[in-house]
């Protein structure tokens, strides 16, 4: 059986702009693949091309041994985009009903009304349904007819923290079922939570690969305490070894980023005692995958 996606020196164009360049994906069957990235990094126009949606400038992808849009690859592919995709007047159950009517083999439309939620608004119209309805709407959509591959654009966009643990396991239920998943979010522990694989993009490139585990893995850790506003944190970074960065990140909310051992934390706090203050909240943490992706992408704000 021919792997759901594989993706080879992906490039898109945009005029003189190039939006990916040369971006390369594999996806298992019943796996997560996180794609990840700040705005404008290239992830939409990726599942774009994948979806069949737009042509490649450059390299190739195969989704279920085909090319993208081929006919015998549309009945087994779910594609839930960004903004939903329904039309404005026809009401959630009869929409749902019809991409059922659709499919070969569907998942009872109902199951999916009543298990995202959906029934008391089944006679609604779509334009007046909640932002977070219209996303529950447009995931069974993308499910209903049994895909082998389903591509989510930010799933849980807008979702209530309820809906949005609810879309967690109707994920986790696909992969179950050996449904390959490429999922693109900008909510890191929503990665965390799901993704077998994640792959990192910026500005059109790939800029780190791995599990979750792998991407969060080593030494790299940060203590955070509390103390008086405005101390000088640069007399703490004399006191520590090479390597070891303080900042105050808030009033009277500091950070350190280093290794934090024993000798390191005995030095912050003495450092606090020189200075007549007890360090309050002492918490030692590990880098989030959110702090890989800050620290790879950088965290000014894009538009």
């Amino acid at each position: 059986m021919s792997a759901p996606l594989e993706v080879r020196d992906l490039v898109v164009r945009y005029g003189s702009t190039t939006a990916v360049q040369g971006i390369d994906l594999d996806l298992a069957r019943g796996e997560v693949l996180a794609l990840l990235g700040p705005n404008g990094a290239g992830k939409s126009s990726t599942i774009e091309v994948c979806t069949g949606f737009r042509a490649p400038d450059g390299g190739s992808v195969s989704v279920l041994g085909h090319a993208p849009g081929d006919e015998a690859v549309r009945p087994r592919v779910g594609v839930m985009p960004q903004g939903g995709g329904a039309y404005p007047a026809v009401k959630t159950g009869e929409m749902l009903h019809l991409v059922e009517a659709c499919a070969a083999h569907p998942i009872d439309a109902n199951y999916l009304i009543d298990v995202l939620g959906l029934r008391p608004r089944a006679g609604t119209p779509y334009k007046r349904l909640s932002g977070g309805e219209q996303q529950r709407l447009a995931l069974a959509c993308a499910v209903v007819g049994r895909p082998e591959l389903v591509f989510l654009d930010e799933p849980t966009a807008g979702l209530d923290p309820q809906a949005r643990h609810l879309v967690w396991d109707l994920i986790r239920a696909l992969r179950r079922d050996g449904v390959g998943v490429l999922l693109t979010t900008h909510l890191m522990d929503e990665a965390e939570q799901l993704a077998d694989d994640v792959v990192i993009i910026d500005r059109g490139r790939v800029v780190a690969h791995g599990t979750p585990a792998q991407l969060t893995a080593g030494d790299q850790t940060e203590l955070r305490f509390r103390a008086r506003p405005g101390m000088d944190t640069a007399g703490l970074d004399a006191r520590l070894p090479t390597g070891y960065a303080t900042s105050e990140t808030g009033p009277g909310r500091y950070r350190v980023q280093g290794r934090i051992d024993p000798g390191a934390l005995a030095a912050i706090t003495s450092w606090c005692a020189d200075q007549g203050v007890l360090a309050d909240d002492v918490q030692v943490v590990r880098r989030s995958l959110e702090d890989v992706f800050l620290d790879l992408t950088g965290r000014e704000l894009r538009s």
